[in-house]
């Protein structure tokens, strides 16, 4: 970083929600900068839209009310989003900070929103991917939380 403040706008995304109602929205807006070209690079992880994380390029275009709306992703960041829901009846009792600071060691960030009661992940291409998901594996046998997997590539499944 050059130590300037780059601006950021909000990139929405359409969603499908499914037959049982996920995700509980039909759309989400994440902050991006602006690239160029209808070029955004994303600058937070994404709570619900599959296929996408923190740092990848997307491009959007301005609808006719002036929102920016995504049309394609361009670029993979080489980042992963995994989705943890901790459980209400396990021993994290819903705690989201549990479920970050389990993660911390890793170089694992996220947030999160006490709304959908739910951790967003971001899981840097540097982290120990095997360990990561070890852990997610293990959290979920042992009824600390529920996973999904939002953004991986070929090394997860290797992991």
């Amino acid at each position: 970083m050059d130590g300037t403040e780059h601006p950021r706008v909000k990139v929405r995304f359409q969603l499908t929600v499914d037959s049982e109602g996920w995700p509980p929205v039909g759309s989400e807006g994440l902050w991006a900068e602006p690239l160029g070209d209808d070029l955004f690079k994303i600058d937070n992880t994404p709570w619900f839209v599959r296929n996408l994380a923190t740092e990848d390029v997307v491009r959007a275009l301005a609808g006719s009310d002036g929102v920016l709306w995504a049309t394609e992703k361009v670029r993979w960041s080489g980042r992963f989003t995994i989705r943890v829901i901790p459980r209400r009846d396990g021993p994290l009792a819903a705690d989201r900070q549990a479920v970050l600071d389990a993660f911390a060691p890793f170089g694992v960030s996220g947030e999160g929103v006490e709304q959908y009661g739910m951790v967003a992940l971001d899981v840097p291409p540097v982290a120990e991917l095997s360990a990561v998901k070890a852990l997610l594996r293990a959290g979920e046998a042992d009824g600390r939380w529920y996973f999904e997997e939002g953004c991986i590539g070929d090394d997860w499944a290797t992991a």
